[in-house]
């Protein structure tokens, strides 16, 4: 342990009394509990299945150990402590509480009954479920409407690829307009980043990606639905009904859970609460507790039969709030390091995005962000990035403000190029192939997203970036 210690840390481990990680001395060996706890997060579910199912809360608290203790030990429980609950207390619990209730109040929701699914029927219901991404989150919306938009294609031959433009636009690309739509936007709404901000510099990067790739699956479904017209008719197993939206007592609840996040953002008492030692901001303990109280609302007045038609379940937040805490707890040493530029040992990922004359490359940082979006969790890519790119808010907002547009657009629209790019690409995989859906597998669905979002991206990064 002292060997690895000393290799981590070159100079005295013991020398640190402020209670800063001292991020210009660490080394990369500080970001392999971060990188290994990605990388399980990546090839769990698909290498070892059932391992990860029932383990996957004690893998990333393995990972998360290993990253605490190291600096426990180097730096001191004080610096060490500080660190860590600073992060978990300050981020972590605003960050889990929002994801908790959007899918808890989103759940009581049920969209009832059955269209047919035409060309025309499935391009409004993706307009409308990526417009709903940005208000209810990605995971709310594609939890909401897959099942509808499931029921209403199962009686055709080629339906599958309305699944894969459903996770394209409604579980990543429409989420880009508010801290609400994905976790990388509240990350940056946590850190400072104005609540409207991405609304006013990110709808037409939103608008252009969006649309295209609408349009795309539009042409594709009206070919694919003239060639079903001379193949043999398919019995219907939801035969079309009346469309009702239950569960309407959770809209004020979800209008609510927008209000709290306004007001912390609005209102600055300058009163702050001590708790083990982090000072904690009065509007955010307020912002935190009254959302809480609305999600616990939510279970009251929503009928369990909505909930059980959506397949409501806690697997997936219980997941969520497991592999997050490891996340954010691994993820503390190679903040540090970030922040020390190019002082740090991550001095050649900070010349990647920058130019000769040191401004920042923002092109790069769409295509890094989303390329490291796609294969690892795009919440702390984000965070790596906005970190990298100085990790101040007002000055990400204003004078780099297309450096932040790149990170936030590069975040969210590539964490659509794999099942494993954003939490709800998976859920609604599962979903669709349980439901019968010839889902395409890993490197199947890759190749989609490469013949149609890559170029996208591409002609998007150029026009904006």
């Amino acid at each position: 342990m002292a060997a690895a210690l000393v290799l981590a840390f070159p100079q005295s481990v013991l020398a640190a009394e402020t209670h800063e990680l001292p991020g210009a001395a660490m080394s990369l060996w500080w970001a392999l509990p971060f990188a290994g706890l990605l990388l399980s997060i990546a090839t769990g579910p698909l290498l070892f299945p059932h391992v990860w199912e029932h383990h996957y809360g004690k893998i990333a608290a393995t990972w998360a150990a290993l990253a605490v203790l190291p600096l426990a030990v180097a730096f001191g429980i004080p610096t060490a402590g500080e660190a860590v609950l600073h992060t978990l207390l300050t981020e972590y619990l605003s960050f889990i509480i929002l994801l908790f209730a959007l899918y808890t109040i989103s759940g009581g929701i049920l969209l009832a009954g059955n269209i047919h699914g035409t060309p025309l029927v499935n391009a409004g219901l993706l307009l409308i479920g990526a417009l709903l991404a940005s208000v209810i989150g990605t995971t709310g919306a594609s939890m909401i409407l897959i099942r509808p938009m499931l029921r209403a294609n199962d009686n055709r031959p080629f339906n599958a690829h309305v699944v894969i433009f459903f996770i394209f636009l409604v579980s990543n690309i429409g989420g880009s307009l508010t801290p609400l739509g994905d976790p990388p936007l509240f990350v940056g709404f946590l850190r400072g980043v104005d609540f409207f901000w991405t609304t006013a510099n990110l709808w037409r990067e939103t608008l252009f990606t969006g649309g295209l790739v609408l349009i795309v699956f539009l042409a594709l479904d009206i070919v694919l639905h003239r060639r079903e017209g001379g193949m043999p008719k398919i019995k219907d197993p939801t035969p079309d009904t009346k469309v009702r939206l239950r569960g309407l007592a959770n809209l004020p609840l979800l209008a609510g859970v927008i209000g709290a996040i306004l007001l912390s953002a609005g209102w600055k008492p300058g009163v702050s609460v001590p708790i083990l030692g982090v000072s904690l901001e009065l509007q955010n303990l307020l912002r935190d507790a009254v959302i809480l109280a609305l999600a616990f609302l939510s279970l009251r007045v929503s009928y369990k039969s909505h909930r059980e038609a959506n397949g409501f379940t806690w697997g997936p937040i219980a997941e969520v709030a497991k592999l997050f805490a490891g996340i954010f707890v691994c993820i503390v040493p190679v903040i540090a390091i970030l922040r020390a530029g190019n002082d740090g040992a991550l001095a050649p990922l900070v010349a990647l995005v920058s130019s000769t004359e040191g401004r920042p490359n923002d092109l790069a940082y769409f295509w890094l962000t989303g390329a490291l979006s796609s294969f690892l969790d795009n919440a702390p890519t984000y965070l790596v990035f906005f970190e990298l790119a100085g990790g101040d808010a007002h000055h990400l907002m204003t004078e780099t403000a297309s450096t932040l547009a790149a990170i936030s657009a590069g975040a969210v629209f590539m964490g659509a190029n794999t099942y494993i790019g954003n939490a709800p690409n998976f859920m609604v995989f599962a979903i669709a192939r349980h439901r019968g859906f010839k889902m395409p597998g890993f490197f199947g669905y890759m190749a989609w997203s490469g013949l149609v979002l890559i170029p996208t991206f591409l002609i998007a990064g150029f026009v904006f970036f």
